[in-house]
């Protein structure tokens, strides 16, 4: 599949000036970045803070054989235009190849396709009429308005357009896989959102991915702020954020000089805030963020095999005795030179951090992992698992109640100073790449407008 230039197309542009401006960028996800980068272009003095060893946030990878592989699945969609913009300035976009992929769901250990309005008919869980009605749902979800979408929750909407039968089946399931105890207070506006996302490049489901992994992105990207004059600093946990008695912003890293700056935009996750400006001349600042706001998190695990299960890049695997909710065949994307030739699957967990789950230990976690494949696929053998892997993320995304829209934090929680560009601040618009960078071109050009 190709996408053209007009599809991917930003409204804006970085404002090209030159200034003695000084801005710290607090966090090294695809946000901080792209962040820096644009204002390292625009002329701006950068510097990028990132507590860990590695840059990418829910992007960083680990090496395995000759490849980078992520920690947790990643893709694009040909609705992308906010990242594939960016990659189209850096240089990328010949890199990404698309395919078209499908979407499975599981059910009592018998998988089902659901991407045709054909197989949606032979979804035998629903009756007839359930069946009819949750393809209405999908109907009337790709053209009807989004107002007031954002004040009811997806329960009473998809149980109103669905059928209360239909919803305990087929969607209850698959909103408690993403936001567990909490999915009956997830605004309706979420589904919306969500939906016509995948489904917005036309009727067939279509992915991208880019030659050599994410984590070429994020290098490109690193590379392009230093060589605008940008500075990048790994391993600095920013402790504290404060004013001067003269009202000059500073940033304090352990064991180091607090360092003064005009501006800094903060894209780590927002319960860094908290901390940070405690105790500060800022704490009254941190104070206009709702405290109530919280996010789910994941545990993640990568299992490499010699042999795939199913045609389907994504199944959902609705079953109280798996412990995951989600099989994601990356191999029906990537092509076996970003694999190191191995199929790759992502078995994913949405928990809270406050959750047992999310604290047990890595064999703990294979173990029941490997048992809910062989569950489901009676005839895997321990000798198709080539190597396993699992990793954790504590903030991966907003655990939304209705009226989110009015409650989610200003950009700019001290204008002239401190600018916020997080994951909690995306919606509507999908939690993912695209949407950082949406969010950040929007901070970027209000920052530069000031200056």
């Amino acid at each position: 599949m190709t996408i053209s230039a007009k599809d991917t197309d930003v409204t804006t542009k970085p404002k090209a000036i030159n200034t003695s401006c000084n801005i710290a960028v607090v966090g090294g996800g695809i946000g901080g970045l792209v962040a820096a980068y644009w204002l390292a272009k625009a002329g701006v003095r950068v510097t990028v803070y990132e507590a860990s060893d590695q840059l990418g946030g829910l992007g960083t990878f680990f090496q395995y054989r000759n490849v980078s592989l992520e920690r947790f699945y990643h893709c694009m969609l040909p609705s992308d235009r906010h990242l594939l913009g960016v990659l189209r300035e850096i240089g990328l976009e010949d890199h990404i190849y698309w395919k078209e992929t499908s979407f499975g769901f599981m059910h009592y250990g018998r998988l089902y396709g659901l991407n045709t309005p054909l197989e949606l008919l032979q979804f035998s869980p629903l009756s007839w009429v359930d069946r009819i009605r949750v393809g209405l749902t999908g109907l009337w979800g790709s053209i009807c308005s989004s107002k007031g979408l954002d004040d009811v929750t997806c329960v009473e909407w998809l149980s109103r357009l669905s059928g209360r039968r239909a919803f305990e089946i087929f969607w209850k399931p698959m909103l408690q896989a993403k936001f567990g105890d909490r999915y009956h207070k997830v605004p309706a506006l979420w589904f919306w959102t969500r939906f016509n996302r995948e489904k917005g490049a036309g009727k067939s489901e279509c992915k991208g991915y880019i030659q050599g992994g994410y984590r070429r992105i994020i290098e490109t990207l690193a590379k392009s702020i230093e060589a605008h004059g940008g500075t990048i600093r790994l391993q600095a946990p920013v402790e504290k954020l404060d004013l001067t008695e003269d009202g000059q912003l500073t940033i304090h890293v352990a064991q180091d000089t607090p360092q003064v700056f005009d501006r800094a935009v903060v894209t780590a996750p927002i319960f860094f805030l908290h901390k940070a400006m405690a105790n500060s001349r800022l704490a009254s600042v941190a104070e206009q963020i709702d405290t109530e706001i919280d996010m789910q998190g994941v545990v993640n695990a990568v299992f490499m095999l010699r042999r795939g299960f199913t045609k389907h890049y994504w199944v959902a695997t609705i079953d109280e005795e798996i412990p995951f909710q989600g099989i994601v065949e990356s191999t029906t994307l990537l092509e076996k030179t970003d694999t190191a030739g191995v199929h790759l699957i992502y078995l994913m967990n949405y928990v809270h951090r406050t959750d047992p789950r999310f604290h047990q230990s890595d064999a703990e976690i294979l173990e029941a992992y490997t048992t809910g494949l062989k569950r489901l696929f009676p005839d895997l053998q321990n000798e198709d698992i080539i190597d396993r892997f699992v990793f954790r993320a504590p903030f991966v995304e907003p655990l939304y109640t209705t009226g989110y829209q009015q409650r989610k934090p200003s950009t700019a929680l001290l204008p002239g100073k401190l600018y916020l560009a997080t994951t909690t601040q995306v919606y509507p618009e999908v939690t993912s790449w695209n949407g950082a960078v949406g969010l950040v071109r929007e901070v970027v050009d209000e920052l530069l407008g000031e200056i």
